[in-house]
């Protein structure tokens, strides 16, 4: 049993893969990852930027696209469309067997939509109905304005993950936001799901920087524990949000827990472990999703260990200096 498997069945967490090429479709590459026990797959704009001007293997539909006459943006939703389309469907066997668990891929929303509640509705709304898989996650951002936008998605019963929570009051509305959306939603509540995706490293990233600019001892010792600390705190405020009446009153439906899913989970600083983030928020029912070179890093040596809920009391007291 590889780390990745001994992830999910002995401590109970899914690892996704944060990263999708079509060249890795067409080989059987990501299937690879798959048997490997990568359980879902994260993207974004960024990723399928990287991918579609890194290689040729767009350049046959992206001719078929032009002749057709679809301006810039319509080809990069076609193009994107047809990938998580594919890695859909080699994701299914995964999503059958977990029954619903896992086996989900990731695609976001127009990141310029971000303000416009409205208009984020409706492109998830499109994205759902235009791929028709019953495994697609569309990702809303975590933004004032799409917070209305996520709890009218669940209640229309469509999965959602919601990305770019970077602070704990807002990840408590977005489980609000959750909770609320499934309330509204209509009978049997099985088929809705959802990730809350807080992002680990780039908190550290930014509260690091201003701990060296105050340069006190006591702030260069916090340095790389703020965003650690933040994702214990968070699993405990899960745990709290997902028991009790209202909670067992929607599960009676059979709705499932929002799970908290680790995004920016690749260290930014190299002066720490590159499994860091790996390594130190590791828990049942919780998602990371991990670019391919942490995956290979936390295969070689990562430490697979429940640690995500050791030692809270002092990670609320990091987060409280």
């Amino acid at each position: 049993m590889n780390r990745l498997h001994a992830l999910y069945d002995q401590a109970g967490q899914s690892p996704w893969l944060d990263n999708l090429r079509r060249g890795w479709i067409t080989s059987g590459q990501l299937g690879e990852w798959v048997d490997r026990g990568v359980r879902g797959i994260t993207s974004n704009p960024t990723i399928f930027q990287k991918a579609m001007t890194g290689t040729d293997v767009y350049d046959r539909q992206l001719t078929d696209l032009s002749h057709e006459g679809c301006s810039v943006e319509e080809s990069y939703w076609s193009l994107a469309v047809r990938d998580i389309v594919d890695a859909l469907d080699v994701l299914r066997p995964v999503y059958d067997i977990s029954n619903g668990v896992d086996g989900f891929v990731s695609m976001e929303v127009d990141p310029a939509l971000a303000a416009d509640t409205d208009r984020t509705i409706d492109a998830a709304r499109a994205l759902h109905e235009r791929i028709a898989r019953p495994n697609l996650y569309v990702k809303i951002p975590a933004t004032p304005e799409g917070l209305p936008a996520i709890q009218r998605m669940i209640a229309e019963g469509r999965s959602i993950n919601v990305t770019l929570i970077f602070s704990l009051e807002r990840y408590l509305q977005v489980v609000e936001a959750y909770l609320s959306g499934l309330e509204e939603c209509s009978g049997d509540l099985s088929g809705v799901s959802s990730v809350a995706s807080f992002f680990i490293s780039r908190t550290d990233t930014e509260v690091d920087r201003r701990l060296v600019e105050l340069g006190s001892p006591e702030a260069l010792e916090l340095r790389g524990r703020t965003a650690v600390a933040q994702g214990r705190v968070a699993y405990q405020r899960f745990g709290e949000a997902f028991s009790g009446p209202r909670w067992e009153a929607l599960e009676a439906r059979g709705a499932r827990k929002q799970r908290p899913l680790w995004a920016s989970t690749s260290t930014k600083n190299p002066d720490y472990p590159d499994t860091l983030y790996v390594d130190a928020l590791i828990g049942p029912d919780t998602v990371n999703t991990l670019p391919d070179a942490t995956l290979e890093a936390f295969m070689d040596h990562g430490t697979v260990a429940r640690t995500v809920d050791w030692d809270v009391a002092g990670a609320h007291s990091d987060l409280e200096r």
